[in-house]
């Protein structure tokens, strides 16, 4: 009976003295638990804050939120494990080849992610910029984490990948205070160009969002085909580009029909 109960004790504070060995490695990996959800509720805190900024939608926020969470904790977890001699090597792998397959299988999703971190932090475009990109054009109507809302002149929506816009030239016609009108007009050869100037001179010079610097730019291009190439060239403000070019294409019609002047071709630069 006493040899029982002895047996009992020793193992008791065998146990015990483990158990005091262990502590150390216990709180370690209590305390590497508790500060990866620390760091993934601050990333939480700033992932919101980013998302709502692109105006995703509730259901991507949500997403993105929870694996970030998720994959910081995961990591916090091993780490734990680890402290406390556990062999995480097999574990970290099968994570890792998941993870791989996971990132073959959504490629563009991840880079159209990707590109929306580009687009972020260098900020080619804002909401309201009026760009080009890949032959596609229109307002930015709603920029999201995996694509970009365009609107179009005639009020369509085009959905643009957001991968796409990061691998091609993106011209931002807005970004801008100011914007050139290239007007550009052919006449028949013997076209009197003093009159040319005169007309263009006047429009301009009556037209009061026309602005006096830098100033207009006026000359003959060209002379080929028994042709002569005109330019007139003004500066506006980029909210008074269409109006101006609009009221300008009438105002010169009426000149040439008014003066006679015969145009053999018309052929208008755009720059949108």
């Amino acid at each position: 009976m006493e040899e029982s109960i002895e047996k009992q004790t020793t193992i008791f504070n065998r146990s015990v003295d483990a158990f005091f060995d262990k502590l150390p490695s216990f709180v370690i990996a209590l305390v590497t638990i508790l500060i990866g959800v620390i760091i993934a509720k601050m990333v939480k805190k700033a992932l919101t804050r980013m998302l709502y900024k692109y105006k995703s939608s509730v259901g991507i926020i949500s997403f993105l939120i929870n694996l970030s969470q998720v994959l910081i904790i995961m990591v916090a977890f091993i780490q734990a494990l680890g402290g406390l001699g556990v062999n995480t090597t097999s574990f970290a792998a099968i994570l890792g080849a998941a993870g791989f397959s996971i990132g073959l299988a959504f490629k563009e999703v991840l880079a159209n992610f990707g590109s929306s971190m580009i687009i972020l932090f260098f900020k080619p475009f804002d909401v309201g910029d009026y760009i080009l990109c890949d032959n596609v054009e229109g307002s930015v109507f709603e920029i999201q984490m995996f694509s970009t809302t365009l609107k179009t002149v005639d009020n369509k929506l085009i959905i643009v990948p957001n991968s796409m816009i990061t691998s091609n030239p993106v011209i931002n016609y807005t970004s801008q205070d100011r914007r050139r009108i290239d007007f550009a007009f052919n006449f028949e050869y013997d076209t009197d160009v003093k009159k040319l100037y005169e007309i263009a001179e006047r429009l301009f010079e009556e037209e009061s969002r026309i602005l006096k610097s830098p100033a207009p730019l006026l000359g003959v291009d060209s002379m080929e085909n028994n042709m002569i190439r005109f330019i007139a060239r003004p500066w506006v403000k980029t909210d008074d580009y269409w109006d101006v070019y609009y009221k300008l294409m009438e105002e010169f019609k009426h000149e040439f029909d008014s003066n006679n002047i015969k145009l053999s071709r018309i052929n208008i630069i755009n720059n949108n």
